[in-house]
């Protein structure tokens, strides 16, 4: 559920770091939760199950290309190498094997669902519609860091908090006239911690051999957000960009997405449910129809770290003895 909870620096999808030389083996216990509201998460409720509803508990050990990620009721384990993904069931000590293929074609139909699933009055036109009958709107990109200031213990570090906030509008508009995206993190960044580098780099290697996952969010999750509300992704790609500027490492973080209605959106409100025009209206029409709030939440990610360490045992990265292959 939640590999890449190390790799967000101050904006939660995406790894930051660059890829370099592998420095240590590390072994994290981390702490994630996605709250994910409306349609959205009718949508993400087919995947994401007790674990996205009440947030997750794993042991996180990375060595070389392998790394573990175990719970309580799930685990899994991703190869590189073998470019293969073993997910596992705590309870029946039970798992199967999916190949990285397979999940991109997992992730190809869950996009193409989460587009049948929307309401067509609701659904955003394709970029070919877009082109034959008007010129696609071109957006622009907001990115504002500030430190409040503020301090806490996290892990046995301390940490200092940086609040991040991306904006995603249309060009040449205010978010209030077009509507849009923005995306606010309140990360908590403690010292440099040179072992969780480790995490960040095989996330990198994860993210160019697969896909770019959101900290708590499976790969098919993913491609229903994005498939449904494609400014996420403008805001993740902002986020990858900047947050290596961040000095630190990220130990806490907690991250809204929040949709943003149309100036015009909202003075036809009123008149008609659902309608709307602008880059804002796409986003406005799959809000509550009654609602006339000029914000609604998509989703809330939170992440922490509990605890570090520089050990791993070969165990830790192995297939529990006793479990079985499903098939």
């Amino acid at each position: 559920m939640n590999r890449a909870l190390k790799s967000c620096a101050l904006a939660l999808p995406l790894v930051v770091l660059c890829a370099g030389p592998a420095l240590a083996d590390v072994k994290t216990r981390d702490k994630a939760q996605v709250k994910f509201e409306g349609m959205l998460g009718r949508m993400i409720g087919m995947f994401g199950g007790k674990a996205a509803r009440e947030g997750t508990v794993t042991t996180n050990a990375v060595k070389g290309d392998r790394k573990a990620e175990i719970g309580d009721i799930a685990g899994r384990i991703v190869d590189l190498k073998e470019e293969k993904v073993y997910d596992l069931d705590m309870k029946k000590k039970t798992y199967t094997v999916t190949t990285f293929e397979e999940l991109r074609r997992r992730m190809r139909e869950a996009e193409e669902k989460a587009r049948k699933e929307t309401p067509a009055e609701e659904r955003e036109p394709q970029p070919q519609q877009q082109t034959q009958e008007k010129p696609q709107k071109e957006v622009e990109v907001d990115f504002d860091m500030k430190e409040t200031g503020q301090t806490k213990q996290i892990a046995g570090y301390t940490a200092r908090e940086i609040v991040t906030t991306i904006t995603v509008r249309e060009k040449g508009k205010t978010l209030e006239e077009s509507g849009g995206m923005v995306m606010t993190t309140n990360a908590w960044m403690g010292p440099v911690i040179p072992a969780l580098k480790e995490l960040q780099e095989f996330e990198l290697r994860y993210a160019k051999a697969l896909t770019p996952d959101a900290p708590g969010i499976t790969a098919e999750q993913m491609a229903a957000v994005i498939a449904m509300y494609p400014m996420v992704k403008s805001a993740m790609e902002r986020a990858q960009a900047e947050g290596a500027k961040a000095e630190g490492t990220p130990l806490a973080t907690t991250t809204v997405f929040e949709a943003v209605k149309s100036k015009e959106q909202l003075a036809q409100q009123s008149e008609q449910s659902g309608g709307g025009g602008g880059i804002g209206g796409m986003l406005a029409r799959r809000m509550m129809k009654k609602d006339d709030k000029p914000r609604a939440v998509l989703f809330t990610a939170n992440t922490e770290t509990l605890e570090v360490t520089q050990s791993v045992a070969p165990t830790d990265l192995e297939i529990p003895a006793g479990f079985k292959e499903k098939k």
